[in-house]
């Protein structure tokens, strides 16, 4: 079920096995960079002394990445006319967009990341003045929703940056990286675009002087790393289930949650029991990492495996 096939046979070793076209990690690296730069430059297209979080400048991003994000798949189409590669699956199923496996890949990866937010989830129970049943409440109000819709930080932090970012930086990098790269170096090669484009903020604070020099490069090297470790994660989820809406999901909810508050928890009245969560979500998400992202739930082979020319562990049950 593994391997791809390309147009030219001269691309194909007598023993049957995949060899990549000339050139193909310099294209595919290339449309990544070029992929990465449009959705960055896509923000930057209006002028405007505004800073990002006013409603108006959202609004006018939200025209902007909507329309990248929607043309991306032209980028991984490019791609592959250009470098002669094809495959079984078709281009949406590459990209995640498929029914098999669909709610496995909406439930199992997001009740994965809440198993590791386990300690931020008690810490917010415990500080948290309503009920459970009066929360339970609120989540089925539709007047609450409204509300959440009709803010465009909540729009833009839940729903349209965790589509249109898992779109570009997922699910259509990774199909052009992985025939390159392999599945484990993917992983990890993909995140590199989406931390680096988050550097776009540093332009923002030195422009509206949010704190010193100093203070503005450690916070942008700190959010290089998380977000290219979360990268890592979602890319990790990607591969796994060869779904879009998983990645997706985690984004919306790490976003809500944001950094774990370790700094609070240390000093937290009842720092024993929050500290004891935090261990033990870690633990468990270790355990149950790979269970919950096993390909078999999701249909095997996941389409972005089948580019690669020899079976991977991380494409198997």
């Amino acid at each position: 079920a593994y391997g791809t096939h390309l147009t030219k046979d001269m691309n194909i070793e007598d023993n049957g096995d995949f060899v990549p076209p000339e050139g193909l990690c310099w294209v595919s690296v290339l449309s990544c960079l070029l992929l990465a730069c449009s959705y960055v430059g896509s923000l930057y297209v209006w002028r405007s002394d505004l800073p990002r979080d006013h409603p108006t400048v959202i609004k006018r991003r939200f025209t902007s990445v909507l329309i990248v994000s929607g043309l991306s798949p032209l980028f991984v189409w490019a791609w592959r006319e250009f470098t002669g590669v094809r495959t079984g699956p078709s281009l949406l199923a590459l990209m995640g967009m498929r029914f098999e496996g669909l709610i496995p890949a909406i439930t199992l990866p997001l009740l994965l990341t809440m198993v590791l937010f386990l300690g931020p989830l008690m810490q917010l129970a415990m500080d948290c003045p309503w009920s459970f049943m009066d929360g339970i409440r609120v989540a089925f109000d539709p007047w609450f929703w409204m509300l959440c819709f009709s803010d465009m930080r909540w729009l833009r932090n839940q729903v349209v940056a965790p589509l249109t970012e898992e779109l570009v930086f997922r699910a259509c990098m990774l199909p052009m990286l992985v025939p390159c790269a392999g599945p484990s170096t993917a992983i990890f090669t993909c995140p590199l675009f989406f931390g680096v484009a988050h550097f776009h903020h540093v332009i923002e604070l030195l422009r509206f002087r949010q704190g010193t020099l100093s203070g503005i490069f450690l916070s942008a090297v700190f959010q290089f790393s998380y977000t290219a470790v979360f990268g890592a994660y979602t890319a990790f989820i990607f591969i796994r289930t060869g779904h879009l809406m998983g990645p997706v999901l985690c984004h919306s909810f790490c976003n809500y949650m944001g950094f774990p508050a370790i700094s609070a928890a240390l000093e937290h009245p009842h720092r024993l029991t929050v500290l004891s969560s935090y261990l033990l979500g870690v633990l468990l998400f270790l355990l149950f990492l790979f269970p919950f992202t096993d390909p078999s739930y999701y249909g095997l082979p996941t389409p972005v495996c089948t580019l690669t020319s020899s079976p991977s562990s991380l494409c198997l049950s």
